[in-house]
């Protein structure tokens, strides 16, 4: 009888010991920590983070710097890291590349290595112009180079190319290699060769298997300045990754940008490169925490599958960011996976490939900052039945016959008058619009507008780009300029189109001059500023869905997610006033996709105010949660 005690107690112990040691086991193996979380949802969103040479050099060439950094990668749910080899003069030792790189990947994080092509010490030669970028003409420029991505191209299976494939050089070797070509398209032919000659054909040679990406900065008006050419280049790299910086909204530092405009960055390439485009990148610079997320929801609502967080010294520094990301990381990814199968839809604004932004520079991050989900395409939106014509769309020689083409489906169009100025067509398309021919392009800034027959103040004004006079057209909105009352929107209706004409200017390249800045927004403009009733009103002309409709004062951004879902942020710096409309069904339930909270909708409204920069993901629930 003892015995068979002793026996059950046994087995008692030994199923004890054993479920023990198979929970210890489970637990170990799938610990519940944000690198193995965000392992299992690489597919639907991958975070990164890009390595500076210096950084390599100066934190990772010892155990101790490599521990840590993995420790840094693990906390913040990094699967992937960009291993930098050169950059200002600093050429990283291979055997430091190959150590950092083995190590990585016998940890479980992918490795690519990267470069930054700007000028340091003996290492090829600098520009001779503004900013601290190559003169890629010389000789000593091209072999320097060449020879750093052959050394690379033996240790990496894949290499990004930073910002700086560009030129500002207006040194007397560019000049006579220029010819008679503008400094813009000498540049552009300058740099597809090369991208060829020193970046692409040698690094295959050594390692046929190699992919070679390219990463453009965030300045998309300005890039063909420059020599980047958007039309051609694409197709000489394996891949294309975004810059979505856009940083502080409100700094002089790197230039005002608004937050909408990684958005439109990543979908215009995207446009040009539709296979190819899948990473955005962006950094700490001019950020505080709420800067730096939001830049990560624009990337992802644009369409982004990877995030790249440059760079790494920030987190070994530390950013109140990086804790919002690490918190949200699950509703990223979520709406990640949401628009890979429901992309961001909405009006369409014209933009061909190396076209000059006249006095429309980076207007399509302002609209997007009205609530207005536009979508920037390189090609004529033939089909869509809201269409942006800014003046880039002036560089297409044959749009007055496509949109001619496009009156059959009764489109609305939206012109500005720097498009019309600088159309080949100009007085046909300002028939169309019903407006007087010739067009007076006088720049000024309108101290006040009118709301409601009064003048009303502006604190930076709001400026206009050309003194219009009307045919057919009638006035919605105008300004008050000494003793005259000026159309900022005028439309004519039409049996085949409605034709709106936004008499704006955001900025124009006597503008970047008159400050010295090169590529980023030089001031802040009062087109933010303007009354709630005006930004409802500039709404409307976008949104042609009359069971969808949002008022509130600038600075809140509206993208549909799905077929029944939207994407709301507010980015102004107090709490806002929301009232939005939309098709609701008996019986349905909306809530927050972010929180999974329920949302107050009254008879098809959602009113509510928006706390400072906060966002909502509005989405019904579905029937069987």
């Amino acid at each position: 009888m003892e015995s068979l005690f002793h026996r059950i107690k046994n087995m008692i112990v030994l199923s004890i010991t054993l479920f023990v040691l198979i929970s210890c086991s489970q637990s170990q193996s799938s610990p519940d920590d944000l690198f193995s979380h965000a392992q299992k949802r690489r597919n639907d969103l991958r975070l990164s983070t890009y390595i500076t040479a210096h950084s390599v050099q100066r934190l990772l060439s010892t155990v101790a710097g490599r521990r840590e950094a993995l420790s840094i990668l693990r906390c913040n749910g990094m699967t992937k890291v960009y291993i930098e080899f050169y950059r200002s003069g600093l050429l990283v030792d291979e055997s430091v590349l190959r150590q950092v790189r083995e190590f990585f990947e016998r940890n479980g994080i992918a490795v690519i290595g990267g470069i930054a092509t700007v000028p340091g010490k003996d290492f090829g030669v600098r520009q001779d112009g503004q900013l601290g970028w190559f003169n890629w003409q010389n000789p000593k420029t091209q072999q320097d180079m060449k020879a750093a991505m052959q050394m690379a191209a033996a240790i990496f299976d894949e290499i990004i190319v930073d910002d700086f494939l560009c030129t500002a050089d207006t040194s007397v070797e560019s000049k006579t290699a220029r010819g008679q070509r503008s400094w813009s398209q000498y540049r552009r032919d300058l740099l597809m060769k090369l991208a060829s000659e020193i970046f692409i054909e040698p690094a295959k040679k050594i390692n046929p298997g190699i992919s070679i990406i390219i990463k453009y900065p965030q300045w998309y008006d300005r890039f063909h300045l420059f020599g980047y050419d958007v039309a051609r280049q694409p197709a000489l790299f394996d891949k294309v990754w975004v810059g979505t910086e856009s940083r502080g909204q409100y700094s002089q530092r790197f230039g005002f940008v608004q937050p909408y405009e990684g958005f439109v960055n990543f979908r215009w390439l995207q446009s040009l490169a539709p296979e190819k485009v899948a990473g955005a990148w962006f950094d700490h610079g001019d950020c505080d925490g709420d800067d730096f997320i939001e830049q990560a929801y624009q990337s992802v609502l644009a369409g982004a599958r990877e995030l790249v967080l440059f760079n790494y010294s920030s987190f070994v520094a530390g950013h109140p960011g990086h804790h919002l990301v690490r918190l949200q990381f699950d509703q990223l990814a979520d709406l990640a996976q949401e628009i890979r199968n429901h992309p961001v839809s909405g009006p369409v604004a014209y933009k061909p490939a190396n076209s000059d932004a006249g006095s429309d520079l980076y207007l399509m991050d302002f609209i997007g900052m009205f609530g207005v989900p536009l979508i920037p395409q390189a090609q004529f939106p033939l089909g869509n039945s809201v269409i942006l014509l800014p003046t880039q769309a002036a560089a297409d020689s044959n749009i007055y016959e496509k949109i001619l083409q496009a009156l059959p489906q009764k489109p609305v169009f939206i012109f500005t008058t720097g498009f019309l100025a600088n159309t080949k067509d100009g007085e046909k398309l300002a028939e169309l619009a019903g407006l007087s021919w010739p067009l007076p392009v006088t720049p000024f800034n309108a101290k006040s507008i009118i709301v409601d027959g009064k003048a009303v103040a502006l604190e930076n004004g709001l400026d206009l780009e050309a003194k219009v006079n009307l045919r057919s057209a009638t006035a919605l909105l105008q300004v008050k300029f000494g003793f005259e009352a000026i159309p900022f929107l005028t439309v004519n209706r039409r049996d085949d189109c409605t034709v709106y004409t936004l008499n704006v200017h955001t900025f124009s390249p006597a503008d970047f001059d008159r400050v010295h800045e090169v590529l980023l927004c030089p001031k802040p403009l009062g087109l933010l500023d303007l009354p709630e009733s005006w930004a409802n009103d500039l709404r409307r002309i976008f949104n042609q869905n009359p069971e969808v409709g949002l008022q509130a004062k600038p600075r809140v951004a509206l993208q549909p997610v799905g077929a029944d879902g939207w994407c709301l942020q507010n980015y102004n710096r107090g709490k806002t006033s929301i009232s939005f409309r939309f098709a609701v069904k008996p019986g349905e339930v909306w809530l927050d996709g972010f929180t999974g909270h329920i949302l107050p909708v009254v008879n098809g409204r959602l009113v509510f105010e928006m706390p400072p920069r906060s966002r909502l993901w509005i989405q019904k629930k579905k029937t069987d949660e």
